[in-house]
């Protein structure tokens, strides 16, 4: 009679500083983002001109965003390593799931910037939906 274990992956360093590490670059490139997107639309306040968010197609707005969507994906990946997942899985799934929702959170902030250059910030107001 044969007797089958179970292998479990335990990782003897767990990257608990590189955790750390990510977590606090994605909150300071995610201030970084939210000062540029709060200057494109105070600018675009001033002056509606739809130049302002053709400015979101520049770097000063895509570094802070890519800078977010790499802190996150090895703050995931971390997260996974330190419980139990193997980095050679834990990575792939980090990246997936980071870059799938970074593509859709910036097509989500494209079309909210789109209305509201449509309709000004009417087009945000949100009280009008009564749940």
């Amino acid at each position: 009679m044969e007797s089958s274990s179970i292998v479990y992956y335990v990782s003897m360093n767990p990257p608990y500083f590189l955790f750390g590490a990510s977590l606090v670059a994605a909150l300071a490139a995610g201030k970084a983002f939210e000062a540029t997107l709060r200057e494109l639309v105070q600018q675009w306040a001033k002056n509606r001109s739809s130049r302002t968010f053709l400015n979101l197609r520049g770097f000063s707005i895509q570094i802070p965003y890519l800078a977010i969507t790499i802190s996150v994906g090895v703050f995931l990946s971390c997260g996974l390593e330190i419980f139990g997942f193997p980095p050679e899985l834990a990575y792939p799934v980090s990246i997936t799931l980071t870059i799938f929702s970074a593509l859709f959170v910036w097509r989500q902030l494209g079309t909210l910037l789109v209305e509201l250059e449509r309709g000004g910030s009417a087009a945000m107001d949100l009280d009008m939906f009564d749940i």
